[in-house]
């Protein structure tokens, strides 16, 4: 169904087309003088000059022409030409009973829905995930669910670094520490074992140890390049060590993921095209796009426009090695082979805007993608601590992210534990529920782009723009349905009725906005504008609910018009958390 503004811009252009002005000079905006008018039309300002006749006039007109509309209540010309709009209760309330009973409460749908890729996440295996993670999944997750919640067809990679190394590494220090190990015996032929030889804590220790080792003994190093290399060539017992990593290391990534409530269709890696390689590469040599500098091999990406130096994309170094640049784009040439992209997605720390130029530009050039094929970067801010320094742990490490959530829920549990004066298996569930709100509403009510501060008295906050704000509104909403519920059926016929107060024509006037917010947050890639919707939807419900007795209402026809709206807030809240990431408990 067309959006609340369109049709409201439609009247008008109608009234001044039939003024005798052009008909675009009718395009209506939210008022920027709420105490004025709901909306305004500033098409008379621009007429004047096209017209040469006096703004004032001209809306003193089309005023005249919007008489006995069946949207507007009150169209006022005002000096020096503006139009000052309010539209009819009736229509208001028409528009949402459409909206209720449609599907995506009216959303349309694209006719030909895009193939969307987003590649969020990224961690490498073998590590814990640490606060640096939050935002690519918190805001990739909710990029996906946005997406997809507008029709179109979306698949979730992680994308794994888990080739690099860093698998070396970890190989060369279990060597040293347990050299009997099958895995390195080279006239082994038989079965590997099933069970891994580390546990996730052990591995978590080993890489760390190795990392710092190779940083100061330069032959340990070596060896590390070397076990790197017999790995991605195959040597059977370092892939079969590999395979464990992968294994250990995947378990524990989706148990912090499912904690975060993210979920991945893909769980690939820079390992899944390593045998993309070596044909992309014969290929970008054969095609000449790529030429040894230096002994490494490269391909130019600078443009005529460019005001700063763009240096060439790195396929391969000078030692015939692999980059994340080769990585990345294999992944694009495999991407577009198997799943024909219409969008591919990355989110990563916003620093890495100059990487992604350049192998996007090398994708296009190459033509590893079709020349309609979007790339986008979303490259995100830092989340710092209260100081605005990047957060860390109280002794200054970087923090581990399921320590960060076992905070929050400790907080959450808490401040449920003083208002109910009661500790039980609900309320540890329940405060797991709002500290994810916290968690995800803290970060996404952001533009991602911006660095912000990750405060946890605020983010936990029942009160102002904060998730549990959000879930408390819309428990409130389920206790007074329930309540209602409890009195006895509503009459059949139960819909939503033409507002009687100002603040009840303010909260059915926010609803009707959800569909053009949801268009722009998909056409955007902007979680933050949901966020910032269901905030002004959160305060007028409360306005509402504050000067309201809905539950004590003797007029039945009043309270179920009233029960339909509440029902409609209820499912459109709903809806917005859903594609952000998070949801409500029954109770609080």
């Amino acid at each position: 169904m067309k959006k609340f503004l369109d049709l409201i811009s439609e009247e008008m252009k109608n009234a001044f087309q039939a003024a005798g002005y052009d008909r675009e000079l009718g395009k209506v905006t939210l008022s920027n003088r709420p105490d004025l008018c709901e909306y305004q039309c500033n098409g008379a300002m621009a007429g004047a000059k096209l017209y040469k006749k006096a703004p004032i006039m001209i809306a003193g007109e089309v005023a005249a022409k919007c008489e006995g509309s069946s949207i507007f209540s009150e169209v006022e010309a005002v000096n020096p030409g503006f139009l000052n709009l309010k539209v009819k209760e009736s229509f208001v309330a028409d528009y949402l009973k459409k909206m209720a009973g449609e599907t995506k409460f009216g959303l349309e749908m694209p006719e030909k829905p895009s193939m969307i890729i987003v590649d969020y996440g990224g961690p490498n295996v073998a590590k814990p995930l640490h606060v640096g993670h939050l935002r690519s999944a918190v805001i990739g997750e909710s990029i996906k669910r946005i997406a997809r919640y507008a029709g179109h067809k979306v698949i979730g990679d992680i994308h794994l670094g888990d080739w690099g190394l860093q698998m070396g590494l970890i190989i060369t220090e279990l060597k040293e520490r347990q050299p009997e190990l099958v895995y390195f015996d080279e006239n082994y032929a038989g079965e590997y074992p099933k069970e891994a030889p580390f546990t996730i804590s052990e591995l978590e220790e080993i890489y760390p140890t190795a990392s710092g080792k190779s940083k100061e003994d330069p032959e340990y190093k070596e060896h590390a390049m070397e076990a790197t290399f017999k790995l991605q060539n195959g040597v059977r017992g370092y892939r079969a060590l590999w395979d464990h990593i992968i294994r250990v290391s995947v378990a524990d990534l989706k148990k912090n993921y499912e904690n975060l409530n993210v979920e991945f269709d893909l769980w690939k890696g820079e390992s899944d095209v390593h045998d993309v390689i070596p044909g992309m590469v014969e290929y970008m040599k054969k095609e000449g796009y790529a030429y040894l500098s230096d002994g490494a091999l490269v391909v130019d990406v600078k443009e005529e426009t460019d005001t700063k130096e763009v240096p060439p994309c790195m396929i391969l170094k000078s030692d015939g090695a692999s980059l994340y640049n080769t990585t990345d784009l294999a992944t694009i040439m495999e991407r577009m082979r198997e799943y024909h992209p219409d969008r591919i997605i990355y989110l990563t720390d916003k620093r890495q805007d100059l990487y992604f130029e350049q192998v996007f530009r090398c994708a296009r050039k190459t033509r590893l993608v079709e020349p309609e094929t979007e790339l986008l970067h979303i490259g995100f801010g830092t989340m710092n601590g209260k100081d605005g320094k990047p957060f860390k742990t109280r002794e200054g490490g970087v923090m581990r992210l399921e320590l960060l959530i076992k905070e929050i829920n400790e907080e959450m549990y808490r401040k449920i534990i003083e208002s109910r004066q009661e500790e039980s298996e609900e309320a540890k569930q329940t405060a797991q529920i709002v500290a994810l709100s916290a968690i995800k509403y803290g970060d996404l009510s952001n533009q991602a782009s911006k660095d912000y501060i990750f405060d946890i008295d605020k983010f936990t906050s029942f009160e102002g723009d904060t998730g549990p704000y959000i879930l408390y509104t819309i428990v409130r909403i389920k206790s007074i349905l329930a309540k209602v519920k409890e009195q006895g059926e509503l009459p059949e016929n139960a819909g939503i009725r033409e507002a009687g107060s100002e603040a009840e024509k303010a909260l059915m006037m926010e609803i009707a906005g959800f569909n053009a917010m949801m268009e722009t947050a998909y056409a955007e890639t902007a979680p933050h504008k949901v966020c910032a919707y269901i905030y002004e939807l959160a305060n007028a419900f409360n306005r509402f609910y504050h000067e309201t007795k809905i539950v004590t209402e003797e007029n039945q026809e009043r309270k179920s018009g009233w029960v339909a709206l509440l029902l409609l807030t209820r499912d459109i809240l709903e809806t917005c958390i859903d594609v952000l990431g998070f949801s409500a408990p029954e109770r609080m």
